[in-house]
């Protein structure tokens, strides 16, 4: 390996690691008080008068002053009659779109601290569903991809399904790696076979690659996952390191991040960017770019104020605000020489996005949520800033987290747009993203899957949220986390 690679790689894995890895140093986590759960008693019509409608089809125009049923969790009518007996909004001034993907995030669940000593053992650590969730709908997230999924996260689905917590459609990704790290661990091509066989049977949507798979054992999980009819997304092994191009087979669906480029890139050029952008097109492979997650990291290595002053922070739960702030990996490994590396990727990325762009490489939004300083939900509306700061349209970042999710998952036909026999997952903005896509912030209002939550009804759980966070860090010694 050449030396200035193989310091990256030293560098690389600092930042690999957390995205697989949740180590926390307590044996128990528990919630002081029950979370205030959101109301059933919605009608089972609703309509929104006088609203402009944003609805992310292809060619889709904007609807202005238009009328939208919603009947049964289900768009009825885009201009129609108003249905007596029906709760009426009025969207006159305000915007209305579908709801918000992010394609990548890890997801606290049930568990323990340290593996399992027999594989029925209790978890030793609880969270509450409705706690995990909220901060997502209260920020117009309603779809997610969990791209570390386990057992617990099958059960935080089935939750979400029988309507006992209000939360995001989720689609879960089982994570296939190499070497002897933690998980799921294949080492020749017949063990990734079967495990994508047992990621199958065991309920999971799709199969996500790390980063220590060898050659021949990537080869065979893509191409098992493809016999399957399961999409493969996730890292670049480092084992491709000099042959790029040969990780780029028929079923590798999508790159989960842009690092896993500029891993592969020794000056982080612009002939790189390009050539990376034209592997990707050439085998229809996807690409999110997670550019918030770097952001962050870079900001970390530099010092935890900005973390530590983010008024977010207080939604997360104590465990991980502890983490972040008193066992920061980022932080505690820091070196001028780190920082500007970190920087430099920062910039890179940003020329990578305008490359996939210029190659027509399909592009959606995720943020690698719960690393360290990216809270879920916000960190979505920081994502969709950058991607447009990196030469996006503001309709391109909206499509990237609306429409274009719901075609890589294959759900185009129950969401993702605003048509007559969609879902219901809706997001009512205050002010035009077209115009500005930090409008995207400006929330009127929320529809889960019918389910209508306005902003007094979303500032009312976030507050409970952070009121019970705030009393759980208060009655929890977390000083020893991590260490």
């Amino acid at each position: 390996m050449r030396p200035d690679l193989l310091k990256y790689r030293q560098i690389a894995k600092i930042f690999a690691k957390s995205a697989v890895v949740f180590a926390i140093g307590l044996t128990s986590a528990q919630v002081l008080a029950a979370p205030t759960k959101p109301a059933k008693n919605d009608p089972s019509v609703t309509v929104i008068e006088h609203v402009n409608v944003l609805p992310m089809t292809e060619k889709g125009d904007v609807m202005a002053d238009t009328t939208v049923v919603i009947e049964n969790g289900r768009i009825t009518s885009l201009g129609g009659i108003v249905p007596k007996g029906a709760r009426r909004l009025n969207g006159k001034g305000k915007w209305l779109i579908p709801g918000l993907a992010d394609m990548h995030v890890h997801l606290l669940s049930d568990g323990s601290p340290r593996p399992p000593k027999y594989p029925t053992e209790a978890p030793t650590m609880f969270f509450d569903t409705q706690d995990i969730m909220t901060p997502y709908i209260a920020n117009g997230v309603t779809q997610l991809v969990n791209l570390d999924a386990v057992a617990a996260s099958v059960g935080q689905r089935n939750e979400i399904a029988s309507g006992n917590v209000l939360g995001p459609n989720i689609a879960l990704a089982a994570v296939i790696n190499g070497g002897d790290g933690r998980g799921r661990i294949a080492n020749t091509p017949a063990d990734g076979r079967q495990t994508v066989r047992n990621i199958k049977a065991e309920g999971y949507d799709f199969v996500k690659v790390y980063s220590d798979l060898d050659v021949a054992t990537f080869t065979a999980i893509v191409d098992e996952a493809n016999s399957q009819g399961m999409k493969v997304l996730g890292h670049i092994p480092e084992a491709f390191e000099g042959q790029l191009e040969k990780a780029f087979m028929p079923g590798f669906a999508m790159v989960a991040h842009a690092e896993e480029f500029s891993k592969q890139s020794a000056d982080f050029s612009d002939a790189d960017a390009a050539r990376f952008a034209r592997l990707a097109k050439q085998n229809g492979t996807w690409v999110s770019p997670t550019l918030v997650v770097m952001r962050w990291i870079a900001s970390e290595t530099r010092s935890l104020d900005e973390m530590k002053a983010n008024p977010d922070l207080k939604y997360m739960h104590p465990l991980l605000q502890s983490k972040w702030t008193t066992a920061n990996r980022y932080n505690r490994n820091s070196s001028p020489e780190l920082i500007a590396h970190f920087d430099r990727m920062v910039e890179f990325h940003r020329r990578l996005v305008k490359a996939l762009k210029a190659e027509g490489v399909p592009m959606v939004a995720g943020t690698d949520a719960m690393t360290s300083g990216v809270v879920g939900g916000f960190s979505l509306h920081e994502e969709l800033e950058l991607l447009v700061g990196a030469g996006m349209t503001n309709e391109e970042a909206l499509a990237s987290a609306t429409r274009l999710p719901a075609i890589w998952l294959g759900v185009d036909g129950d969401r993702g747009t605003v048509e007559v026999g969609k879902r219901a997952d809706l997001v009512l903005l205050d002010a035009n993203p077209l115009a500005n896509i930090s409008n995207i912030r400006k929330i009127a209002g929320v529809f889960v899957n019918g389910r209508w939550l306005d902003r007094a009804a979303l500032d009312a759980l976030m507050a409970d949220l952070a009121k019970r966070n705030e009393a759980t860090k208060a009655n929890f010694d977390f000083g020893k986390m991590g260490k």
